[in-house]
């Protein structure tokens, strides 16, 4: 059996990866009480894809490159097929995006649906776990303990269901805070449980290692991730809260009724429920006799 290393470059990456899984649970947490909020169904869309890339994209599958830029083997070098690393990806996004789907998108039997949506995403985060795995080459073959790999999946479909009631129950952002940290520790679990399963036999007779080091895609990986955390960062503070759309509709309500005034008898600067002020009689035109004795009108003069 070749020795392992888990953490070649320290404590860095698995901070690293803690950090990506912590913000991107953040920021779907918030995608997903604006998604909670929204009444029209092509906001509660774009809530839900921001919610599935910032969850399944970066806060899972970003992070387990990450912890895995720490793997080594020792004796021989290590690539990645790129075609079954994107794949783990799109793996991990469809995954998380159906379970947010039946967890968010409903209010029948919720949950039913949390229970339904929480298996589906697990069952796909533990898939892109190990399809992420299966991208590796290396001079040997890997094998892995039966009990640690059911281990990682039962923690990916508990933490993956738990993720799913956190979305629809926090509203707070001290609640969604702790609720990231809280999946944060989730997520690395699961990932460095299924990475104690994995054992190497190392044989060099495989010949070359062929595909791509873990340098040459961390830079397009985290390019992408930045520019998603970025885009999802605007997002969440152009778009307006609930508490905005209160204000909004208190600030039309009171635009209606002062429009309203005129036709109720309310004149401007009065208050509901107060008499108009008193206005002074009219005059009107006086009358007065002339010398011959018939009468005319004139008007009131100023006093």
């Amino acid at each position: 059996m070749a020795e392992i290393h888990h953490f070649d470059h320290g404590w860095i990456t698995p901070a690293v990866s803690y950090l990506l899984s912590v913000l991107g649970s953040l920021l779907g947490l918030t995608a997903a009480v604006r998604l909670r909020g929204s009444t029209r169904s092509g906001e509660r869309i774009w809530w839900l894809i921001l919610a599935t890339v910032a969850i399944g994209a970066t806060g899972i599958w970003s992070m387990h490159f990450v912890a895995m830029t720490g793997f080594k083997v020792d004796g021989t070098p290590i690539r990645y097929d790129v075609g079954l690393t994107v794949a783990s990806g799109v793996i991990a996004f469809v995954a998380v995006g159906a379970g947010l789907a039946i967890a968010l998108l409903g209010t029948a039997a919720q949950q039913v649906r949390i229970l339904a949506g929480g298996l589906l995403a697990g069952l796909g985060v533990a898939g892109m776990h190990y399809t992420g795995m299966a991208a590796m080459r290396l001079h040997g073959e890997i094998h892995y303990a039966g009990g640690e790999v059911v281990l990682s999946i039962a923690i990916a479909v508990v933490a993956a269901t738990v993720a799913l009631w956190l979305a629809l129950v926090v509203h707070r952002p001290l609640a969604i805070a702790g609720s990231a940290l809280l999946m944060g520790v989730a997520v690395n679990g699961m990932h460095f449980t299924g990475m104690l399963a994995m054992s190497v036999t190392r044989d060099t007779g495989f010949g070359s290692v062929s595909g791509a080091n873990a340098t040459t895609m961390l830079i397009p990986i985290g390019a992408a991730v930045l520019f998603a955390v970025i885009g999802m960062g605007y997002s969440l503070m152009a778009a307006p809260n609930e508490d905005d759309r209160a204000a909004a509709e208190y600030l039309a309500s009171r635009l209606e009724a002062r429009e309203q005034a005129p036709a109720t008898g309310v004149q401007p600067g009065q208050l509901w429920g107060q008499r108009p002020p008193s206005q002074p009689a009219d005059p009107g035109p006086r009358r007065s006799a002339l010398g011959n004795g018939d009468w005319t009108y004139r008007d009131r003069g100023p006093q």
